[in-house]
């Protein structure tokens, strides 16, 4: 079925419905809803057509009625679903045009009292998936009361509402620092701690990253977090996420890991921790194995967390690691690209998803080519090229691969994706194209890259894209489109510039596309635009340019300036509209009212435009006789540039009416609501009136009662001023008491300070008597070991002197047998039997000599250590004699003779 024709019998159908809404007409529109479900109808809203409008409208209005039937607003929940989760624009256009978000916030806060029911749990589930990575402001009206039913809700430990009110909760505070205040602001905030923590020990694991979300956005940087994410506990939820990442219970919940696990790096305490996590490498290498047969949604998922981790200090290096070191290079069949085979390592897959289709993987192929530039920037910077070689061999031919031209060039948006594939980095991460950033790193890879790119393609690529700008089929209308151009051309010029010295025939080509007058709309759009980096590019190409002959320098002058001069003039256009719509009310613009044709619209702005470009050309003709050096064709061009400017403004113009005409239609459909909701506040208003009379009766019956009240005051009054006196006189009393009751402390105070001090001196003197006595008997018991001490050491120098006085002698007798044998050795020959005989008897008088040396040096040992003894014991005698001195001078100077009496 087509899918105008559905949407023209759905309309019908809505509106038969809302005239009457009997169970034939109900039935009726749902029968069109799930015919509009099973059709393709994406990219229907974000065209701006008016049926579509209409019918999403419409079903909005039917499905936030609280009179519309539960199966009818299901069916209209789903269809809304699935248009949510078709495309990107389609999403983007729910959520800015027609408030998806405010509808179902309104169903649930109609049906909040029972939370139980199955079409609340789906709005629930339909608004997760929705508000996913998307912004909601605090100042939308349903927001406060959707934050109050998820805390609610949460708090109430529901389990099956319980996972879509954590994700729905984790995706409104996550960026949003006012939903995060309002939610800090809130009394009850202590309990919704409590409650996420008390998750964290869930069976589920969903639920437990959901919770651990909402703790990162709600208390990462404050004191709450500070001990919710200290070293022990983080080195805990480092292997959670990692394994919900891994082995998660869907895309959705590895989704939320993936966030988790980049919102916590961004601390950098945490990105510590995480730099010294041990199990990291095992970790990342099981994350590099997701990019292995996944989905491109996975894949994607998978990407921007290795992206968002290169940004931590240490990690890119690991990076680097993980994804090299077990490369190994394989050979190819001739004809085969890199990246076509089969994948088994992590630097092959990211080839894959960096050379994957257009149409599905747009998203795989810019993050997997950002992390490949991020993990080259980190090779050249620590000098470790030669160890890629290998991968970079496969990895250029891959590259050189996908610059070639697309098939279907003829489509503008397909080849839009290829310009931003090729030569556009994402905008968070203003960095330089992988291609720029291989040769802008060393020579050696400048000569790698060299061999592998040709003049021809080069300048085929911007043939196409010059002759793309400037077709007649396509004109480059759209702002953005030609942005996208101008700096795919630039990033391709400058490429060709660092190749022209090593390539064939490279720099000829690059100076003849240089001289090129289509080169002047992408090098004015670059001059003119707000991107530093563009400009800065646009003027490395402009200096190699400008002292080219053919180079038209004049015409990218009078280029430059049109395009300031039509962006003043869309800025005062835009102004005056603003000022028009203040100041003039605008008229009413039925729905069905459909735009004309944008040929048809001539107004009296463009005629004036067409008549002022006419009265130029005159006076440029005039002119033509005073410029002898500017040729005709060069003026022409001028003048065509600015032709197509006017153009172009014409259609920004109509394009601007035709928003107009729906914003008008739109305002005709919320004063329809003003006028719905006008009604509801009259008769709120007759409400309270009534009330307000009933109060008034209460009021009169209530005046006298506070006239007995106010009799009743004054006499409590009398009572309390004579009780306020009697209070006085008691209050001098206590003071009087008080101050007594202090010096009584003092002087008990002393008097126990004296005490004590009478207890410490009677002990002290206890103990200097006891100490006397005990010094005494050792001086008796010290002065009897002295004596004997005394009479050892007399007798030991008897002893020693007879032990010298032997060894003396027998020295004598060893030096007269040294003489009788020196004798008898002439006589060795007769006498042999005399000599071994005296031999044996000098071995054995040897020995004796022997035997008495050692006896003499052990008595002087002997005689040595107790001359140390006896040396020490006199100097502990002495010491005693002085302290039993001390000992009775002090007790015969200051005890009384009455007391104590100590002889010494």
């Amino acid at each position: 079925m087509d899918v105008t024709i559905c949407l023209k019998s759905m309309l019908l159908a809505i509106r038969q419905y809302k005239n009457n809404r009997s169970t034939v007409n109900t039935s009726q529109l749902q029968k069109q809803i799930h015919d509009l479900t099973g059709l393709q109808c994406s990219k229907l809203l974000a065209s701006g057509q008016v049926l579509p409008s209409e019918c999403l409208s419409g079903l909005l209005e039917v499905a936030v009625d609280p009179k519309t039937s539960q199966a009818l607003t299901s069916s209209i929940v789903s269809l809304l679903a699935k248009l949510a989760t078709s495309d990107d624009e389609t999403r983007e256009a729910l959520h800015s045009s027609y408030n998806l978000t405010g509808a179902l916030a309104s169903i649930i806060h109609s049906n909040r009292a029972t939370p139980e029911d199955p079409l609340l749990v789906q709005c629930l589930q339909v608004l997760q998936r929705f508000t996913y990575s998307m912004r909601i402001s605090h100042c939308v009206s349903f927001l406060d009361d959707l934050l109050a039913f998820l805390m609610q809700n949460i708090k109430s430990r529901n389990d099956d509402i319980i996972k879509p009110c954590l994700g729905l909760m984790a995706n409104l505070c996550r960026h949003n620092l006012s939903v995060q205040t309002h939610i800090k602001s809130q009394s009850n905030v202590k309990a919704l701690y409590r409650s996420l923590i008390d998750f964290l020990a869930h069976n589920s694991l969903t639920v437990v990253i959901y919770a651990l979300s909402i703790l990162t956005s709600l208390t990462l940087n404050e004191e709450e977090g500070q001990k919710l994410f200290n070293a022990e506990n983080i080195h805990q939820t480092f292997p959670l996420i990692f394994n919900v990442t891994v082995n998660g219970d869907g895309s959705l919940t590895r989704n939320y890991a993936v966030d988790l696990l980049v919102d916590l790096v961004k601390n950098p305490k945490i990105a510590d921790y995480l730099a010294n996590y041990k199990l990291l490498p095992a970790c990342l290498t099981e994350v590099f194995g997701l990019l292995h047969g996944k989905d491109a949604e996975t894949a994607a998922k998978v990407l921007e967390l290795l992206v968002s981790l290169c940004s931590v200090t240490g990690l890119r290096k690991l990076l680097c690691e993980t994804v090299f070191r077990s490369f190994k290079p394989r050979r190819q069949p001739a004809g085969k690209r890199g990246g076509q085979g089969k994948v088994s390592e992590p630097c092959l897959a990211l080839l894959q998803w960096a050379t994957g289709p257009l149409h599905d993987t747009e998203r795989c192929c810019l993050q997997a080519l950002h992390l490949l530039t991020e993990l080259f920037e980190e090779v050249i910077g620590a000098g470790i090229t030669s160890t890629v070689h290998s991968y970079l061999e496969l990895l250029l031919p891959a590259l050189v691969g996908i610059l070639q031209v697309p098939d279907s060039t003829e489509e503008e948006q397909q080849l839009k994706r290829h310009c931003v594939r090729l030569f556009i980095q994402p905008k968070q991460q203003p960095k330089h194209p992988l291609t720029v950033s291989l040769l802008c790193g060393e020579e050696e890879l400048k000569s790698l890259v060299s061999q592998q790119i040709s003049s021809k393609l080069c300048s085929s690529q911007v043939e196409l894209l010059l002759s793309s700008s400037h077709s007649s089929s396509s004109p480059v209308t759209d702002s953005d489109l030609s942005q996208v151009y101008a700096e795919a051309v630039l990033k391709l010029l400058e490429l060709m510039s660092h190749l022209k010295q090593h390539v064939l025939d490279m720099e000829t080509c690059f100076y003849r596309i240089l001289q090129d007058q289509r080169m002047v709309t992408p090098l004015s759009l670059a001059m003119t635009s707000q991107r530093r980096e563009l400009v800065q590019s646009a003027l490395r190409i402009l200096f190699e340019a400008a002292p080219l002959p053919d180079f038209p320098s004049i015409i990218l002058g009078e280029s430059i300036a049109a395009n300031n001069a039509y962006r003043e003039a869309q800025r005062e256009s835009e102004l005056s509209v603003k000022r028009v719509a203040v100041q003039e009310p605008l008229p009413s613009v039925k729905l069905s009212t459909v735009p004309a044709a944008p040929g048809c619209k001539v107004t009296n702005t463009t005629k004036q435009t067409i008549d002022s470009l006419i009265e130029k050309l005159h006076s440029g003709l005039e002119l033509q006789d005073q410029m002898k050096d500017v040729h005709m064709s060069e003026v022409i061009d001028v003048y065509e540039q600015k032709i197509s400017a006017l153009a172009s403004k014409e259609s920004r113009l109509e394009d601007l009416l035709e928003a107009k005409a729906l914003a008008l239609a739109q305002a005709d459909r919320l004063l329809a609501q003003y006028r719905c909701q006008r009604a509801q506040a009259e008769a709120e208003a007759r409400k309270l009136a009534g009330l307000l009379q009933e109060s008034e009766r209460g009021k009169e019956a209530l005046q006298g009662q506070l006239g007995e009240q106010v009799l009743e005051v004054q006499r409590v009054r009398q009572d309390m001023q004579r009780l306020l006196e009697h209070n006085a006189r008691m209050q001098a009393v206590s003071d009087e008491h008080q101050t007594l009751k202090a010096s009584y402390n003092q002087l008990l105070s002393r008097y126990n300070d004296t005490e004590r001090l009478l207890k410490e001196l009677r002990s002290a003197h206890g103990a200097l008597t006891q100490m006397s006595e005990g010094l005494k008997k050792n001086y008796d018991a010290l002065r009897l070991q002295q004596e004997r001490t005394l009479a050892e050491v007399a007798e030991q120098d008897k002893l020693i002197k007879g032990q010298q006085a032997d060894l003396k002698d027998k020295e004598d007798t060893i030096s007269d047998l040294q003489g009788e044998l020196t004798r008898q050795k002439e006589q060795a020959d007769e006498m042999e039997e005399s000599i071994s005989i005296l031999r044996k008897e000098l071995n054995k008088t040897e020995q004796a000599r022997k035997d008495a040396s050692i006896k003499a040096s052990s008595l002087e040992l002997q005689k040595s250590q107790l001359e140390a003894k006896l040396q020490k014991k006199e100097e502990e005698l002495s010491k005693n004699m002085h302290m039993i001195a001390m000992i009775h001078s002090l007790s015969s100077g200051k005890i009384n003779t009455d007391t104590a009496n100590v002889s010494l």
